[in-house]
């Protein structure tokens, strides 16, 4: 299908309101848009350099779990959450009661992630695996009651207060399944020839477009991108993430996957996509050769000024990359020292420059990575 001929849907009249049917879309999609070309191939050439400077990481898993977590706090941010990228390295103990909602939305975030990774060896990209990652997703927290795992049974709406007013009404529950069903095959049609990230464009506005759960759907839906270009391989690791680019962009975000709904006009779609992917994707790898950089010069200038720490000084540094925030007890946990070592050794790192205190306080101080953390503010 020439996209220039893309009819995205229809209204349709039920019981005292109208709701949006969105066109199937397990086919073919070309056009002679050559922006569009060219984009495609600058957001590739962007996601192969990603992936080449990826490979030197020495630890992949210790810099992937800040990139979920940075994920998990800008995907819930624009669902409203204000957990930020300190508090939510933190214990969810050690925050006022009034925060740890937020917090343990942005947790069952990297839970659900961490757990849609490791079963894309065994599952293809389904709707049984989104799913399971749904249910992780709204597992506690305020979605919690909001049927997890489930797809919808009633009618949703976004925006407004009631049906009436609403911004867009989805479609009817009973129209889920052929259309769940269709969005399935497309992602996993090897004969419908597309670039990976058009289909994963169309696959991503489709999905927000049913909106199939009573919750969550917008998480969902963002941690879906991620899941299908590891899953084909376009990322060799879960290192690239669309919220913050759609964070910063909410407005247009909303605007074009509407301008599709409404002016059936998947071409601009595409390249804000594209548009997201390339600038992300520039930003991901720059951070990379950042955190790498950061190793390298407190590896190689501060840790063996450490004298006879020097062996335990280097397995706290490690570990601070996936734990930039601790305490005490996290050092002596990590290192195995006593209280009393491991306060030296952290007091070694503060002098050094590379932990700073954070609360102030005599007791239950609590440390940060800062130049570290700061790369993911």
């Amino acid at each position: 299908m020439d996209i220039a001929e893309f009819k995205s849907g229809t209204w349709r009249r039920t019981t005292g309101y109208k709701y949006f049917l969105p066109e199937k879309i397990n086919h073919s999609f070309y056009w002679e848009d050559d922006i569009i070309n060219e984009m495609v191939e600058k957001a590739s050439l962007r996601l192969g350099e990603l992936n080449s400077f990826a490979r030197f990481v020495p630890d992949s898993d210790m810099f992937i779990k800040m990139h979920v977590l940075k994920e998990a706090v800008m995907s819930s941010h624009i669902e409203g959450t204000m957990t930020s990228i300190d508090e939510a390295v933190v214990s969810q103990k050690d925050l006022a009661p009034e925060r740890r909602e937020d917090w343990q939305e942005v947790n069952n975030y990297v839970e659900a992630m961490n757990y849609a990774i490791s079963e894309l060896d065994r599952l293809p990209l389904s709707n049984r695996l989104i799913k399971n990652v749904h249910r992780r997703l709204l597992s506690s927290g305020r979605g919690q009651n909001k049927n997890p795992g489930e797809f919808r049974t009633g009618q949703n709406w976004i925006g407004g207060a009631t049906l009436d007013d609403a911004v867009f009404v989805p479609p009817a529950p009973h129209e889920l399944p052929e259309l769940l069903g269709d969005l399935e095959r497309f992602l996993n049609n090897d004969e419908v020839r597309l670039p990976h990230l058009i289909r994963i464009a169309i696959a991503h506005y489709q999905f927000e477009t049913i909106h199939p759960f009573d919750d969550g759907n917008g998480r969902t839906g963002r941690l879906l991108i991620t899941l299908y270009l590891v899953s084909n391989g376009v990322l060799d690791l879960p290192l690239l993430y669309l919220s913050e680019f759609f964070d910063r962009n909410r407005t247009l975000y909303y605007d074009n996957l509407e301008r599709v709904r409404v002016n059936n006009d998947l071409g601009q779609w595409f390249k804000f996509f594209l548009a997201g992917v390339i600038e992300t994707a520039k930003n991901a790898t720059s951070n990379l050769h950042k955190i790498i950089g950061l190793m390298n010069e407190i590896e190689r200038q501060k840790i063996p000024r450490m004298g006879k720490r020097q062996k335990n000084a280097t397995i706290l540094f490690s570990a601070l990359f996936s734990q930039p925030r601790i305490t005490i007890t996290d050092v002596g946990t990590i290192t195995g020292l006593s209280p009393k070592a491991a306060n030296d050794l952290v007091s070694a790192f503060v002098e050094a420059d590379i932990l700073k205190e954070k609360t102030g306080y005599q007791r239950n101080r609590v440390f940060s990575f800062e130049e570290y953390l700061r790369l993911f503010r």
